[in-house]
This record gives structure tokens, sequence and C-alpha cells, in this order.
């Protein structure tokens, strides 16, 4: 019997976590499907890898200085800690730099890029074919020196699963007068260097984890002034700096392109606007019937167990949620989605799945309400880790939840020096040392940096 074939969208953290899960099967004695990774970067590690240019075409949104804003050992892998990984342990806020020198060491020590993944080769589109059930992937290959446009070549496929991740392509909302404005203005997703904000006066849009990140790195680096616009609510934090203050929503900005003007009457001069307005969902790629549209939420509708495409069970989208866990999730999802492919577990009906939907999406309401968007992800990690293999396990889940409340202690003790908490691995067993800088002195994001001052 011919193997089957799956395709992979993208080797970031959730495609590298499908990919082994398979192995992991295999190294129990099951044979698996081929499976050919695609990934239009050099490099796997996705979002995580950082351009100095914002020319290039799909640059990433990573940006300089950038450290984790939660506690690493929420997101820890079971099978290759970050002790394994690093030799000792190690602070618990390092820079993007050690993340995606942790993410490559998992991939290097399974063998995933080598053995599945098509590195510089990007997904043009996907066809299926409802008569024969297959996929036909159309890429473009730049990893050949003869081929300065890439050589387009299509393949058939089994199943697919999407794990591009949804933080490509900017949401940019309109404001009266915005065009106008007379200083720097850019989303998050081209922002590269903070230091440039020295001395000059910040308004961000938006009041996620985004916009309290840049507006930490803004001050950390000698913004003069960070002003934060919100929508609907603040970002939560209650101790600012002094030069720090957050605002209503923007209502115009003047035509002398300088002055904004907020919904409270208040007004701001400002050098430089950046917004932290988040990312949409898309799948340019992806025939219409095949796409997931949905917003940013913590349970993205029409996804049966958070990953099934209920249009079309064989079409799976992994890592689609708004996100406080992510290693941990994305593995929890990629065993979940090896064993349907493997027929290990069955799916029911489609008006089964939908009222599964139906009934997570009740909770995200509760979950919204009450602000405890932890609890339920968690729960839905556990859903997923009780029906397969995956070595994740609840007292882990149980374990980083508790991480995650009092990280959140922290950062209403000190918005500047939370990252400055060590916390002790669930996979190890280890408390991570106090790092020798505090997060507010540093300012060298290199692994290098990072592993010795």
């Amino acid at each position: 019997m011919e193997k089957k074939r799956v395709a992979v969208i993208g080797a970031g953290p959730s495609g590298l976590a499908l990919l082994r899960a398979f192995q992991s099967a295999e190294e129990k004695g099951a044979e698996i499907p081929e499976l050919v990774c695609f990934e239009k970067q050099l490099e796997c590690g996705g979002l995580w890898n950082f351009s100095e240019s914002t020319g290039v075409e799909e640059h990433g949104s990573m940006y300089k200085d950038l450290y984790i804003n939660g506690p690493k050992e929420v997101n820890e892998y079971v099978d290759y800690s970050f002790e394994e990984h690093f030799g000792k342990p190690i602070g618990s806020y390092p820079p993007r730099s050690v993340l995606l020198d942790y993410i490559k060491g998992r991939a290097n020590k399974f063998k995933l890029c080598e053995r599945f993944v098509r590195h510089h080769t990007k997904v043009k589109s996907v066809t299926y074919s409802e008569s024969t059930r297959k996929f036909t992937v159309t890429v473009r290959d730049y990893s050949a020196f003869d081929y300065t446009e890439g050589r387009l070549y299509s393949e058939e496929f089994d199943h697919l699963v999407v794990a591009t991740g949804h933080f490509s392509t900017p949401n940019v909302p309109e404001f009266q007068g915005l065009n106008s404005f007379k200083g720097s203005l850019l989303h998050a997703h081209d922002l590269r260097d903070v230091a440039d904000f020295k001395g000059k006066d910040v308004l961000l849009i938006g009041s996620g984890y985004s916009a309290e990140d840049i507006a930490c790195q803004c001050y950390k680096f000698g913004a003069k002034s960070i002003t934060i616009t919100y929508r609907s609510f603040p970002t939560g934090c209650s101790n600012w700096p002094e030069s720090i203050k957050e605002v209503p929503l923007l209502e115009r900005v003047d035509p002398n392109g300088r002055t904004c003007h907020f919904k409270d009457g208040s007004s701001k001069d400002v050098d430089a606007i950046v917004l932290c307005t988040g990312y949409l969902h898309d799948f340019p790629f992806m025939p219409e019937s095949l796409r997931l549209v949905t917003g940013n939420r913590i349970w993205p509708m029409g996804l049966y167990e958070g990953v099934v495409l209920e249009a079309e069970p064989i079409v799976f989208y992994l890592g689609m949620q708004a996100q406080f866990y992510s290693f941990t999730m994305f593995d929890a999802q990629a065993w979940y989605v090896r064993d349907v492919i493997m027929g290990r577990l069955s799916l029911p009906s489609i008006e089964e799945m939908k009222a599964h939907s139906e009934k997570w999406g009740s909770a995200e309401g509760e979950a919204l309400a009450k602000r405890d968007v932890k609890t339920f992800q968690a729960n839905y990690v556990k859903e997923l880790i009780g029906l397969t293999d995956c070595p994740v396990t609840p007292q882990m889940v149980d374990e980083t939840l508790q991480m995650g409340s009092d990280w959140d202690k922290h950062k209403e003790l000190g918005i500047m020096s939370y990252r400055d908490h060590p916390f002790r691995s669930a996979v190890t067993g280890s408390l991570a040392p106090e790092h020798q800088t505090p997060w507010i002195q540093q300012f060298d994001d290199s692994l290098e940096s990072y592993l010795t001052h």
C-alpha cells in the first residue's frame, strides 16, 4: 500500500512540533507517512528569526532587543529541556536569540529539518480535488543558485497542515489624519530597533502585549515619553513610570501632522507612532473553501479541537489561537493531529464537531468576561493531551498555570522588574538562577552576552 503523503506549511515552532510528533511515533515502532515541510525562510524557527531589514519580501515581525515577556518555563519542551540544551539552568526571561537557539536545538537533536524540511521554498497555491481527495501544492524553490526567480513545481498530498502562524500580516486600522502624520509612522511588524526613539515622544496605538512590551523597551532605551492609546481596555498595568501614560483611543491627527487628539479630549505632540494593532489570519495560498477565517481569538471557530478544519477534516491548522501557552500547546496539538492522520483517533460527525466548537466558544466568552484566558487555555491543552501519548502531563500544565498567576503578580509589583524573577522548571525541577544583569540594564540581546553576563 502506498504511503500517505502529508504537506506541512511552515517550519516554525508549530510545524516543527508536528514533525517531532510523527518522529516520536516512529521511535516507538510505528510506520509514519511521508512528511514534506515547506519553509519559505532559509532556516527553521519561524517568527523567532530576526531580519535587520524590512525591505526584504515578507520580513519577520521580530525586533531587536526583544526579551520574552513570559517565563520560559511555561513553554519548555518535555523531551528537550532548556537545561539539556544549554548544559546548565539559565534565567527565566532570555532574549529572542536564546529562544531561537533552543528551538533549533530540539530540531537538530531529532534531525527534523534534515529529514523533512525544504528550506527557502515558498508555497504559492494549494488546490484540492474532491474526486481524488488529494491536494496539489505548488511551490517556488529559491534554494538553487541557478534559479534567479526560483523553480516552480507541484506535488500531490493526502493531508495538508497549515503551520504558518498568524503574526505576519499587519492589521492596519484607519484614523483621521493619520496618513498626514509628519513623524515616523510604522506598524510593530516593521519595528526593528527601539533605540531609534531615544529622546523622542512616542505614541503606541493598542493595549495588548505588543504595546506593553514596546512601551517598556522605549522607556529602557531612553524615549522622552510614551503614550499608549487603547480602544476598549488599558493594558492593565498600574505601575507605569511617570513618562508612560495611557489614554483612550486616538480620534484624529491634526493637519499640522504632529498633534494627536484622543477621545477623552486630551492631546499630545509626538515624534513617532507605532501601530500595535495586531495581525490578520491570512492564508492567500489556500483556496477559499479551505481557508480559515477568524479574528485573533483564543478559540477560533470552525476548527474542531482547535485544529481540524470542520469544512474539510483532512486539513489542519496549528497554532491559530491567541496564546498564553505556545510550545506546550503546539506539542499537544501536534500529537493530536498526528494521531488523526495516522488513524489512531476517529473524528466524530460534522454536527458533533460543530457542537463541540460551540461549547468551547461559549467557554471562551466566559473566560474573556472573567479575564481568565490562561485557565481556559490550560483546560484546552489538558483535553488534547488526554487523547494522545503527548509527553506533556496534566501536572505540568497545572504547574505552568501557577507560573502564569505568579507572573501576573510580579508584573503588578514592577512592570520594569518582573523579568528578573526566576521560575522552577516543570520538566527538570531546577530553579532558574537570577540573571546577573537586571533586565532594565541589559542592552545586548545576543545569545553570547546573555549566557556570560
